[in-house]
């Protein structure tokens, strides 16, 4: 077989290709997809929601707010079900707020994409290769005041996806990756008819060398580093009743492609033009490509806004023991063309929580996880922890 690295991981990009310009991929886009069915049912929303044992991957910051001392979860979400049955996300979260102020978690998520069979022809014979992909972290949460924490956070990722050859060279790739996150929440404050709470919160994802599966640079890609900016209110009715709303936006801190350049002044723009262009973008270091990200686009500061995208989440919660949700994703058609809306439920009996989520697209372009039920199992137990 040819050395190459798996197709497959088209199945599960996010930036359709679909009259789209300059569109933006990196390595390891698993860490995008949200794992769990509460953030899934509010649109993808969670940096600034309340807190729960799932923020290791929204914002990690959150868990020195939380009220139970320590929490486990579990997530399950099968991909590409209209296609296969086989590729799943799976994660488990841990965390321990082990004083008032401090707390630390940890979490461990996997993708795989199934078994497949390979064979160079169809008398050949058959090969058979698990690719899978997964990313391991830790973080630490502090509070610097009764209203604002921040954390950090490290991750080790790993992807396996190359394809053996005769020489048996098949190799996975891996890098590492960090969060700085923050996270801000008022006091109850007493309005005229009801209660509120604000929130807030941010955090800078996936900050980490490329991946490359054949030890150069040329063929490295960036990991998915990306920017979250939220905020929220919760409108507390009564003491059975409070609704929340949250908006969240996000952006990747990737470098843009470039459009190739005529540099010989022909008028045609020739394959070695295009090669010179791959390579320059690859040049790119990932640090310098973070701050570049903010201004590179070709078609200036209206196709920056084109690469943010954006989400509407809220959540109904009845005597903390059943709640509704809703949300709306939105990205430009030029940059990925995701938009859906979500529905989601939970319910608590105890110390044990279960949420379900679905996803409606709203897109021409079809999505990995439409007609796809998400399932989350939460257990918090430990002592209290007021909240004033």
């Amino acid at each position: 077989m040819k050395r190459a690295t798996l197709l497959i991981i088209i199945l599960y990009s996010f930036n359709f290709v679909h009259a789209q310009e300059n569109v933006i991929t990196t390595a390891v886009p698993f860490l995008l997809v949200a794992a769990d069915a509460r953030a899934a049912g509010m649109g993808d929303n969670g940096v600034a929601s309340s807190t729960d044992a799932f923020s290791q991957q929204w914002n990690p910051s959150k868990y020195a707010f939380a009220e139970d001392q320590q929490g486990f979860s579990l997530s399950y979400t099968p991909y590409l079900t209209d296609l296969v049955n086989d590729i799943s996300l799976a994660q488990i979260t841990y965390y321990n707020k082990y004083s008032d102020k401090s707390a630390f978690a940890g979490s461990f998520r996997y993708f795989g994409l199934g078994d497949i069979e390979l064979r160079t022809d169809f008398d050949s014979q058959v090969v058979l290769v698990s690719p899978n992909e997964f990313a391991f972290d830790l973080s630490y949460s502090l509070k610097l005041s009764e209203k604002f924490s921040m954390a950090v956070g490290g991750r080790y990722i790993n992807s396996n996806l190359k394809v053996a050859t005769d020489n048996n060279d098949a190799s996975s790739s891996s890098s590492f990756g960090v969060d700085v996150a923050g996270f801000f929440q008022s006091e109850e404050i007493a309005y005229s008819n009801f209660n509120g709470r604000w929130r807030g919160g941010f955090n800078f994802q996936n900050m980490g060398p490329k991946m490359s599966y054949d030890n150069d640079d040329i063929s490295a890609n960036f990991l998915p580093a990306n920017m979250k900016l939220g905020g929220g209110f919760d409108f507390i009715l009564d003491e059975y009743n409070k609704v929340a709303v949250n908006l969240e936006v996000s952006k990747l801190l990737v470098p843009t492609p470039q459009n190739p350049t005529d540099l010989n002044g022909n008028g045609i723009i020739d394959p070695a033009e295009e090669q010179q262009n791959r390579d320059d973008y690859q040049s790119i270091g990932w640090f310098a490509g973070m701050f570049q990200s903010f201004t590179d686009a070709p078609g200036g500061f209206s196709e920056e806004l084109k690469e943010v995208t954006y989400s509407l989440g809220s959540e109904y919660v009845y005597q903390d023991s059943f709640s509704f949700r809703a949300g709306y994703f939105h990205e430009s058609p030029d940059k990925g063309a995701r938009e859906f809306f979500s529905l989601g439920a939970g319910f608590k009996y105890s110390s044990v929580k279960i949420d379900v989520s679905y996803l409606f697209s709203a897109s021409k372009v079809q999505n990995p996880l439409e007609n796809t039920l998400r399932f989350s199992l939460t257990f918090n137990f430990g002592e209290k922890y007021e909240t004033f």
